[in-house]
């Protein structure tokens, strides 16, 4: 049995792992019903739709940048991923409260900022008290409790909406109890540090961003075409709409892409600790490549549905291993820095992404979408073959 077989996740992993899951049940809740909310019930069109899901999303990559920065300048982080994700709780309420687009556009701005601050510093300290020869297995299992969240919250909203005849407000309260939850368990159980024999260090400065080297700079270029490849899951949702899915069971989509995803997350990060990253990286964008073909060329809710499989097994192999890369190539008082900006990076090539699918799709069709998504997983193939080996495997 190997060394790494016998070590222990650490507790504040399992903590913010449960934290993740039961605010992504809260938000996913809520954002399952929240075009409809905003276009049947606000009265909205779907071009304001868009705005306020870009202007959130926006907000939350740039406000990562710092988040992560302030983090490494306090040396602490749990005070940051309460403030996020306290601040994701307090905008619940405004959404059932919503009488105007704009105050949906306030909580949505407000919740995303709260994302925003959370999340590199959340990474960092997941970094920070996981030895190296588990770091891939810790990685892994924050992202599948996150993930069952995800595919547990459209799945309830379709419930509750059974259940309150259609009430999206009663719903809508109803998703604030497990952000509050989520709130309690960052109080009780997360600490800062598990080891106590940390040595302090001096205060990070600006300039120190130039102490990323290559390696670091190379996982962003990675997550940045990777993502590029990778544009908004609301086309997957299109897709199966197209394909004859009705809309009151547009949550499901969802619902597929997360169980995949949340299966596979923490056996890949568990393989991510043995084996060099670049083949489960080449596996992923090989699984998007072909989803994305699939979507493009099969019609029919079976061919939707197998695309949109592949896209949760693609995430699943993807999204933990990039964590832990970025976690293994960067210096460790700047690893919340570096998580900010690679978030910030990817944040704004999934921006990207997004609008040049919506503007094929409009233009030119739903296949021209996907295929170019495609394309894009290809060059990423291609970028990993040319370069230097990213090992993700402990040493």
């Amino acid at each position: 049995m190997k060394g790494s077989d016998r070590l222990k996740i650490p507790r504040t992993v399992w903590a913010l792992g449960l934290v993740s899951l039961f605010m992504d049940l809260s938000s996913e809740i809520i954002h399952a019903l929240l075009p409809l909310f905003l276009t049947a019930t606000l009265g909205v069109s779907v071009a304001v739709v868009g705005l306020i899901d870009g202007v959130a999303e926006s907000t939350a990559s740039i406000s990562k940048v710092f988040s992560g920065y302030l983090s490494d300048r306090l040396g602490r982080r749990k005070a940051l991923i309460l403030i996020g994700y306290g601040l994701g709780a307090l905008s619940k309420p405004f959404f059932a409260l919503a009488g105007a687009p704009a105050t949906v556009l306030g909580a949505r701005f407000a919740d995303r900022i709260g994302k925003g601050i959370r999340g590199a510093p959340r990474d960092a300290l997941v970094a920070d008290v996981t030895p190296l020869a588990i770091r891939g297995r810790a990685f892994g299992l924050r992202q599948a409790l996150d993930t069952i969240g995800a595919f547990l919250g459209p799945l309830l909203a379709i419930g509750l909406m059974f259940l309150f005849a259609n009430d999206m407000r009663s719903v809508f309260w109803i998703a604030t109890i497990p952000a509050v939850i989520a709130v309690l368990l960052i109080v009780f159980g997360v600490d800062d540090r598990e080891a106590e024999d940390i040595t302090p260090k001096p205060p990070v400065q600006i300039r120190d961003i130039s102490r990323f080297d290559m390696a670091f700079w190379s996982i962003v270029v990675v997550g940045v075409v990777f993502t590029l490849a990778r544009f908004s899951e609301a086309f997957l949702i299109f897709k199966a709409n197209a394909e004859g899915l009705a809309l009151a069971l547009a949550p499901l989509v969802l619902v597929v892409m997360n169980v995949v995803y949340s299966l596979g997350a923490y056996p890949a990060g568990a393989l991510s600790d043995r084996i060099d990253g670049r083949h489960l990286l080449v596996s992923a964008l090989a699984c998007l490549v072909v989803a994305d073909l699939i979507l493009a060329f099969v019609p029919g809710l079976i061919g939707a549905f197998a695309g949109i499989a592949l896209w949760g097994l693609h995430m699943a192999l993807s999204q933990g291993l990039l964590a832990k890369l970025v976690a293994d190539r960067a210096p460790e008082n700047l690893r919340g820095t570096a998580y900010g900006v690679f978030n910030l990076a990817t944040g704004v090539a999934l921006l990207l992404a997004s609008v040049t699918a919506g503007l094929l799709w409009d233009r030119v069709g739903s296949s021209a979408a996907f295929i170019a998504g495609a394309v894009f997983a290809g060059a990423a193939m291609l970028m990993l073959a040319v370069m230097s080996p990213v090992q993700a495997q402990a040493s």
